[in-house]
């Protein structure tokens, strides 16, 4: 057996210094390296690819065979690093104990993580309860077709009795009045996208016409921008403002419960404003206008127009709730067809983790406050929940509070704190220890 692999630390900055950026991916480089690792240690490795250059490994620890395996995934491919970098995106500088890189949240870090608990267990020869299974995928951030949708849909016997998994998104710290909280994904909302057409009469762009396709537009953007659907209170939504305000005075937990009343909720995001934004898309079905289309000629008033629609659904919903919802925002007559929708996932989470999860951050930080959390937006979370698998994001990362996790995420001078990378290693290392005993 070798000396030792390298922490998580190294890892990370080593994970940095390839450049995956999606498009186009490019992930073997970065792959075969960690492949290396794991057969160094002794770790039975599998590549699995749809594109040559755009590979998965899968690596197993075996455990003794007393609970079931257990999934880490994670992927290494990142967005593109444009605009300004106090320093180079890919060089994986450590700067006064901080990690700088694309992907140094998201998510080479919790790669990281993940790779020095497995590397480390293999090293001492620790069996889990459980076979450990390390997933490292390709194209996340391009919607997962080469990754995890690539292996549910054509290798989902590799996963053959897995009901539980951890990857992004949660884990990191926020404060609220002084407490320290760490929010663990349990669910994430639904991608579904629409595109919305608008008829009306079509003219010479030298006369008016009144009642216009473009008018029509115009009346619905502006209602898109300015009014929210309505309010919808889930249950881990309830779940997750129930155990926040639990934990605030009296004077910031009534305003904080009064989300979870709809005749309420409205007026106290908007009396809230930023401090309350990341509520607003737990507690609606959104519609975001992404891309517009009509009219060929200069002087023409078309007959029709159209906007693509970025919808995004609660757990519970689908297009049809979702169509009776933008039909009464719009306040024009429109025709709604759905351009792709993912498969819902199950109504409610498998909760049965989640005890062992909170324990261990409390064990790690005697401050923490561990809370259930849906997330607005998706990962490859959702592939592997169509092989009944839960994932639950657990990356644990103890930040300090003026490091703004979410502004930096696909943001300029993406970073992270050496020690949280450190803390989340170790948090994850605890869990293939105490998994299923």
């Amino acid at each position: 057996m070798p000396s030792g692999p390298p922490g998580a630390v190294e890892l990370l900055r080593q994970l940095l210094r390839f450049d995956t950026t999606n498009p186009p991916g490019a992930e073997r480089e970065c792959i075969d390296w960690a492949r290396g690792l794991l057969e160094e240690a002794g770790l039975e490795v599998r590549i699995l690819a749809r594109e040559d250059e755009r590979p998965n490994l899968l690596a197993r620890l075996p455990g003794a065979g007393d609970a079931p395996p257990l999934l880490l995934q994670g992927h290494v491919d990142v967005v593109p690093a444009e605009g300004d970098w106090r320093h180079p995106p890919f060089g994986g500088e450590l700067h006064d104990g901080v990690v700088w890189g694309r992907g140094a949240l998201d998510m080479k870090g919790g790669v990281a993580m993940m790779l020095a608990a497995v590397l480390a267990a293999a090293r001492e020869e620790r069996r889990p309860a459980g076979d450990v299974l390390l997933c490292l995928l390709s194209d996340e951030e391009a919607g997962g077709t080469l990754g995890a949708r690539f292996l549910v849909e054509e290798h989902a016997e590799l996963f053959d009795g897995v009901r539980y998994a951890i990857g992004e998104f949660g884990g990191f710290t926020m404060e609220f009045a002084g407490r320290r909280f760490y929010p663990v994904m349990v669910a994430e909302k639904r991608v579904c996208r629409v595109r919305a057409r608008l008829r009306g009469p079509a003219g010479h762009g030298s006369l008016p016409v009144r009642d216009s396709a473009t008018g029509k537009l115009g009346r619905l953007l502006d209602r898109l921008d300015r009014r929210r659907l309505p309010v919808h209170v889930t249950p881990v939504v309830r779940d997750m403002i129930e155990a926040i305000a639990a934990e605030l005075p009296r004077p910031l937990a009534l305003p904080l419960r009064g989300l979870l009343q709809p005749k309420t909720t409205d007026l106290i995001l908007d009396a809230a404003g930023e401090r309350a934004r990341m509520f607003d898309p737990l507690l609606h079905n959104t519609a975001a206008a992404t891309r517009l289309q009509g009219g060929r000629s200069a002087n023409v008033v078309p007959g029709e127009v159209a906007v693509d629609l970025d919808c995004r659904l609660l757990p519970g919903f689908g297009p049809d709730e979702l169509f009776a919802e933008l039909r009464a925002l719009a306040g024009v007559d429109l025709d709604l067809e759905v351009l792709g929708s993912e498969e819902p996932g199950p109504d409610q989470p498998d909760l049965a983790l989640f005890d062992t999860l909170a324990e261990i951050l409390r064990d790690h930080d005697a401050e923490a406050r561990p809370i259930p959390l849906l997330l607005p937006a998706v990962t490859d979370g959702r592939h592997f929940a169509r092989l009944g698998i839960q994932t639950y994001g657990f990356l644990p990362m103890q930040l300090p509070e003026d490091l703004r996790f979410m502004e930096l995420i696909h943001a300029g001078d993406e970073r992270i704190p050496a020690a949280a990378v450190e803390f989340g290693a170790r948090a994850i290392g605890d869990l293939l220890e105490r998994y299923g005993r």
